[in-house]
């Protein structure tokens, strides 16, 4: 393993989005604070058996990873730095939601090394927000994004949400052009999912249903209307110099989120923090997911004296492992890669399998061009414009 990505779990909000399904929620500040070190444990841990390895970027995420306190996101940020080699030019992205920051907040993260930024809007319609459960207004993110830019941060991504309950072509356009009065270097447009276990779920369900089945729904955008409110947010973003890089992420050249296309490309990453997952050497595994068993874990179990240094990774936080067989690890190639615009290529393909891709996937090539879903050019394989808007199906072809 020449090079890792890592991915830093951080569990806390202010209060859960009445949408989220993620591994997150509320906790007081003394939670907060040993949880901190926990993951400073888990790094120290872990990092002892990667000290060789190169990373390459490193994700923060959440939940809300700017509302835990500048002061431990220092240890945090610290302890990574002390236990893994990080490259100079290293992507270190943190997540952040308006509401939660401040300059002081933003210069101190500046001098721990973050140096990209996804803040979280959804949408400029603050009856929108209200809908989503968000804590901020419009105007909240605005001073948010530009304490941001005032910090010296120069790599800006903006969150935005398509297929909200009633949301009209008008209402999407104006966030659209909101976002785009900004220039952010990236924007990543988000489907909303309505999630079982969520407020929205219990809200939305019966219209979820009807969606899928295309029925005429009450609440949320119905089939058709889904895919043009998402097509509108492709052209727009595209006609203002957004490229179009992955299903839901558009950047202006040269922003592309390095840390995901490892995810799409099948890279090497590490997961830290509760239920943080992670995929090395064609294995995949994923930790507890309680915070409080982690957190008693990783004072009882982790001790970083005297750990190897090993590719052969092991941890006493992870309660799933899978090592994917070769079937696995060919699937996930290909409906992982044709995610992106560009797609794969017969070269990667070939040196990750030592076969060639037509001897496996010929038919499924030949099928999906007669119906005008795939192309092949140059070496390259990707989806056309028809394929990414029928992509789960695509996708689903390259199953074995």
């Amino acid at each position: 393993m020449k090079e890792v990505s890592l991915y830093l779990h951080i569990p806390f909000c202010v209060k859960k989005c009445d949408y989220c399904d993620f591994l997150s929620g509320a906790y007081d500040n003394d939670i907060q604070k040993r949880y901190a070190e926990s993951l400073c444990k888990e790094i120290a841990y872990m990092g002892q058996q990667l000290r060789s390895v190169a990373v390459s970027s490193i994700y923060i995420g959440g939940g809300t990873p700017s509302w835990l306190d500048a002061s431990d996101m220092g240890k945090i940020m610290d302890a990574l730095h002390k236990n893994f080699t990080i490259g100079q030019d290293a992507e270190i992205s943190m997540e952040c939601n308006p509401g939660t920051v401040t300059m002081e907040k933003f210069s101190a993260y500046r001098k721990m090394g973050i140096n990209r930024l996804s803040i979280g809007l959804q949408s400029a319609n603050d009856d929108e927000l209200r809908l989503l459960g968000r804590i901020h207004s419009y105007e909240q993110f605005l001073r948010t994004f530009d304490m941001a830019r005032k910090s010296g941060f120069y790599n800006l991504n903006v969150d935005i949400m398509t297929g909200l309950p009633r949301q009209t072509p008008e209402k999407l356009m104006h966030t659209l052009e909101q976002v785009i009065a900004l220039r952010p270097e990236h924007v990543s447009a988000y489907s909303l999912i309505v999630e079982e276990g969520t407020p929205f779920y219990d809200r939305y369900k019966f219209d979820a249903v009807k969606q899928h089945a295309g029925m005429k729904t009450e609440f949320l955008p119905d089939e058709d209307e889904e895919y043009r409110l998402s097509k509108m947010a492709q052209s727009v973003l595209i006609a203002h110099g957004y490229q179009q890089y992955e299903i839901s992420n558009y950047a202006r050249e040269g922003y592309a989120c390095y840390h995901n296309t490892v995810y799409w490309r099948r890279g090497d990453y590490l997961g830290l923090g509760i239920g943080a997952a992670s995929m090395v050497s064609d294995r995949r595994m994923a930790n507890v997911r309680d915070i409080y068993q982690y957190m008693d874990l990783c004072a009882d179990k982790l001790y970083s004296n005297n750990i190897e240094e090993t590719e052969n990774l092991t941890s006493p936080l992870w309660q799933e492992v899978t090592s994917l067989s070769k079937k696995d690890a060919m699937e996930e190639f290909m409906f992982l890669g044709l995610r992106m615009n560009a797609g794969v290529t017969r070269e990667d393909f070939a040196k990750c399998f030592s076969c060639s891709i037509e001897s496996v996937y010929g038919e499924t090539i030949k099928h999906l061009r007669q119906e005008a879903l795939l192309e092949v050019a140059e070496g390259r394989i990707f989806l056309t414009d028809k394929g990414m808007d029928l992509s789960n199906y695509a996708l689903a072809q390259f199953l074995l």
